[in-house]
């Protein structure tokens, strides 16, 4: 079965409605640059509220080590993921399982750098650009994603509730990882949107059982 992560969460309310049409994950934005950056006390809120099993991801991109620890502290994520132009080993430094997004914007000239972190439990492959910031609606070749490597592989980048289903019949991810294709503005969850999309992937995985 095919996870689901909704990132980019600023309020309760839609990480609550998330987790209860299924999501398996929640994202947390922590990088100023983003249009979807919450504070450590929002956090700390949607954190506390969501029910168990369900995981919380703190996203940050080329942050500053001392910042990355206070959120830690803070919030307690079970996982991180990394944007930026951080490296394995400064991702793995803070004791706590991390993603790492890969720029797919360049579609398969971006490849190699999948091999770059052998330290991440799983590899986040998203449509936007080398140094922009995700949740950019991107989408990328979906034909691309790799079949050869051992750490689980996210797609993301562009999904919405009209082509998810297919883009998991052909990327064949892990898990799948939704933002703006969720959206009625940055950071505020659509709930009709919200619905069609986790619908439209927990159904075509009954289909193809």
């Amino acid at each position: 079965m095919t996870r689901i992560k909704c990132c980019g969460m600023t309020r309760v309310e839609d990480a609550l409605l998330a987790a209860t049409l299924g999501a398996d994950a929640i994202g947390l934005v922590f990088t100023s640059r983003s249009k979807r950056c919450v504070s450590i006390a929002q956090a700390k809120a949607i954190r506390q509220a969501l029910p168990p099993f369900v995981d919380t991801v703190a996203l940050f991109m080329d942050d500053e080590e001392a910042y990355v620890e206070d959120v830690i502290a803070a919030v307690q994520p079970e996982l991180l993921q990394f944007h930026g132009d951080e490296h394995d080993a400064w991702c793995g430094q803070f004791g706590r399982r991390y993603l790492k997004a890969i720029a797919m914007g360049a579609g398969a000239a971006a490849l190699p750098r999948l091999r770059d972190y052998p330290g991440a439990a799983g590899l986040l492959l998203d449509g936007h650009g080398l140094g922009e910031a995700g949740g950019s609606g991107k989408a990328f070749d979906w034909t691309l994603m790799p079949k050869d490597l051992a750490q689980p592989l996210i797609l993301a980048g562009g999904l919405t509730q009209d082509n998810v289903a297919e883009a998991v019949r052909i990327a064949r991810p892990w898990a799948v990882d939704v933002a703006s294709g969720v959206e009625s503005a940055p950071g505020i969850k659509d709930a009709a949107k919200l619905r069609a999309f986790i619908q439209a992937i927990r159904q075509d995985a009954f289909t193809a059982s």
